[in-house]
């Protein structure tokens, strides 16, 4: 069965050249060339969003946060197509979920490879159980849930996104900054200092594995396994 790929972008001329091209790799393609016109499709059977951030009225990052807060898109991959390359601007749309972020001007030959990789990753996921365990402690992504030798702890909506994000990436350090653009992506001013304060509160949750939440001066928190 064909993969179907929706091209969201306003710029016409990029976007039938797309077409072209992932259609001429097997690709079922669809366009929409604006955020307002993506969100009225039905994208039940869409495989991948390839979404521009810079368009008018609605940007990729609103529409990307539309389609992460309907159940019936949330799962779908998005590769954002930005001119927008800073750092603060890349960690703002993998905050929001995005699967990959391609930097214009690029070459279609990347594009192709990379799409061909987030389809590949997103086939795998599926396969994969909604938890994330180590030893006793689990998380439930779909449910939200957090438990410890099968008991429910109560978490807050922050204090699973980190540990969510500890566990994923089990041995990474992250910092204080990159946490808060993770996991406090729709507040605009947060200090470092609500960081420890959540890692804290956690450590004392989730008991004996507390101690696997390394900090290092200077660097940020990990999850050690």
């Amino acid at each position: 069965m064909k993969k179907r790929i929706l091209v969201v972008d306003d710029e016409f001329d990029l976007c039938e050249i797309l077409r072209f091209n992932l259609e001429a790799e097997g690709y079922d393609v669809d366009v929409a060339f604006s955020g307002e016109e993506a969100l009225e499709r039905d994208l039940s059977g869409c495989s991948l969003i390839l979404l521009d951030v810079m368009m008018d009225s609605l940007s990729g990052f609103d529409v990307a946060k539309h389609l992460r807060n309907n159940p019936k898109t949330k799962r779908i991959p998005i590769v954002f197509l930005t001119a927008r390359t800073s750092e603060d601007d890349m960690l703002e749309g993998f905050g929001i979920g995005a699967d990959d972020y391609i930097k214009k001007p690029f070459s279609v030959k990347e594009l192709l490879a990379r799409v061909k990789s987030v389809l590949a990753r997103s086939n795998v996921a599926q396969e994969q159980p909604t938890t994330i365990s180590y030893g006793e402690l689990s998380i439930n992504i779909d449910s939200k849930n957090v438990t410890l030798d099968g008991l429910k702890i109560p978490f807050t909506k922050k204090e699973f996104g980190i540990l969510k994000l500890l566990l994923e990436h089990q041995n990474r350090m992250f910092s204080r900054e990159e946490i808060l653009s993770l996991v406090w992506t729709d507040e605009v001013c947060v200090l470092d200092r609500t960081v420890d304060v959540n890692i804290a509160r956690i450590r004392k949750k989730i008991g004996r594995y507390g101690k696997n939440i390394i900090s290092r001066s200077g660097f940020g928190y990990s999850f050690n396994s």
